[in-house]
């Protein structure tokens, strides 16, 4: 498997990543991506290429089933040795099937798979991966629907929402296993100074303001955060006086959210796109078209409460990670946020967890970003791919999840999780940590990451007009959104 050389590569992706993902240097103006894309797949639909069979002779009768690994973590060389270690167990487990092992490292993965997929000799199991990655080759995985039944699978360890995020018009296409939901992190410090009540922490209760109950909605947030949102003279933004220009300390960042995941925070999840091949139209809702407006106002308005691009970006924000600099009250993001909140603590900071807020409806709006397994629908042998896979999400994850630095989907598996967690943030309580497991009834279904027609041209468009908002205070929205929703319209098309 020519393991040297792959682990070499992986030792130095993994430090690049490291690097990028939590030393406080990413530019504001751009927008971060759970996975990252550089190139449109280059593969087929399986089913229009004859797949070859397996082979089966490693291990006796055995039936082998290769897992591809490095379309998203799985490459450092401690992840691979325990990866290796859960597939000596599986094998051992049983004497039907061979579980085979195959790292590539990440720059190589996509062009790997591709190719392997395009020649009819793509690998069974194919993960982790989230939406993003999977979104290279949408419509290529199994509907796992027949097998779950066949094999009486107990989908009921999972909460149903996690379920659902996983069908597509395709079927089951995954199940849930490393999961990151959303919650508001918050710095009591802060709500303390301004007199006021912390986030709510269990769905359903509502926040104390002004000496009225009222529901954790947008509306009531943004109240909270002009008051949390302080200039260089001690005033908040509703005061008289208040200095725009100078701002020390904002009252809400959107941690790191990508402009569809703003859109669905706010506005709810929805599908972007319409129609059939070769006259696909895009479909942004009006709900996140002012969910855009409410955004931009937050930053540019007479009252702002959130950074703008290029106060978010300052050194003193953090250089674009405004909630780990201690310059921001509350900040939206998911549970892959606690890797990036070092220096938040050794200055002194503590910062405990709220729930998500509540649409107009009284609906509460998730965010969850997800990695899983998936299995090739040209795989030769599906039954005994959806064994393996079922191994390692279950059996199998009480070793990679740690590794994967990922809480599980099985709620019942968390406290290990948390338990690391609370190592390095002692002062967290127990009530925040379960903000995130209840987190996993709100999933956004479809995500905000869905799959759309060419999908990679799509999210840089999308993330264009969001550098837009941050960047620029004279902005014509409707004619912005408009010119967004015909470029989308002209890109799916392509």
């Amino acid at each position: 498997m020519r393991k040297s050389i792959f682990v070499l590569l992986a030792i130095l992706l993994a430090a690049s990543l490291v690097l990028a993902a939590c030393g406080g240097a990413e530019p504001a103006v751009e927008e971060p991506m759970a996975e990252e894309v550089t190139e449109e797949p280059a593969a087929e639909p399986a089913e229009e290429v004859a797949a070859e069979p397996a082979a089966e002779e490693a291990m006796g009768d055995k039936v082998q089933i290769r897992w591809f690994v490095g379309l998203g973590t799985g490459t450092d060389p401690e992840q691979v040795a325990i990866q290796e270690e859960v597939v000596a167990d599986y094998n051992a487990s049983q004497d039907a099937v061979e579980l085979v092992l195959e790292v590539v490292p990440f720059d190589a993965a996509k062009d790997t798979l591709s190719t392997q997929i395009a020649s009819g000799n793509g690998p069974d199991i194919i993960g982790p991966v989230g939406m993003g990655g999977s979104n290279a080759y949408y419509g290529q995985f199994l509907d796992l629907a027949p097998y779950i039944e066949s094999s009486g699978f107990d989908t009921s360890i999972f909460n149903p929402a996690l379920i659902e995020f996983y069908q597509t018009e395709a079927g089951q296409v995954g199940l849930p296993f490393a999961v990151f939901p959303g919650a508001m992190y918050f710095i009591p410090e802060m709500f303390d100074e301004a007199g006021l009540a912390y986030p709510p922490q269990t769905y359903g209760e509502q926040y104390e303001l002004d000496g009225e109950m009222v529901d954790w909605n947008w509306d009531t947030i943004t109240k909270v955060a002009k008051l949390l949102t302080v200039d260089i003279n001690g005033l908040n933004s509703t005061e008289e006086g208040f200095d725009k220009t100078q701002i020390v300390q904002v009252g809400y960042e959107p941690q790191w959210q990508s402009t569809e995941s703003i859109g669905t925070f706010i506005g709810g999840a929805a599908p972007l796109y319409d129609g059939e091949e070769g006259s696909y139209v895009s479909t942004i809702p009006d709900s996140w078209k002012e969910a855009w407006k409410w955004w931009h106002d937050g930053m540019w308005g007479d009252e702002p409460f959130i950074a703008t691009g290029s106060l978010a970006g300052a050194p003193e924000f953090g250089n674009g990670n405004p909630f780990n600099s201690g310059k921001a009250a509350m900040g939206l993001t998911q549970t892959w946020y606690t890797c990036c909140m070092a220096e938040l603590r050794d200055a002194g900071f503590e910062f405990q967890v709220g729930i998500q807020p509540m649409l107009p409806d009284g609906t509460v709006q998730g965010r969850l970003d997800a990695d899983t397994f998936r299995i090739w629908s040209g795989t030769s042998h599906p039954e005994e791919a959806f064994d393996a896979m079922s191994y390692l999400i279950t059996t199998g994850g009480d070793k990679l999840l740690p590794i994967y630095g990922a809480m599980p989907a099985i709620a019942e598996k968390t406290d290990a999780f948390f338990e690391v967690k609370s190592d390095e943030y002692p002062f967290v309580t127990d009530e925040s940590w379960n903000v995130f497991v209840q987190g996993l009834a709100y999933p956004d279904t479809p995500s905000s990451e869905q799959y759309v027609p060419n999908w990679i041209e799509g999210s840089a468009r999308f993330a264009t007009f969001g550098d837009l908002l941050r960047n620029t205070e004279d902005v014509d929205l409707d004619a912005e959104i408009a010119k967004l929703q015909e470029d989308l319209t002209i890109i799916y098309n392509k």
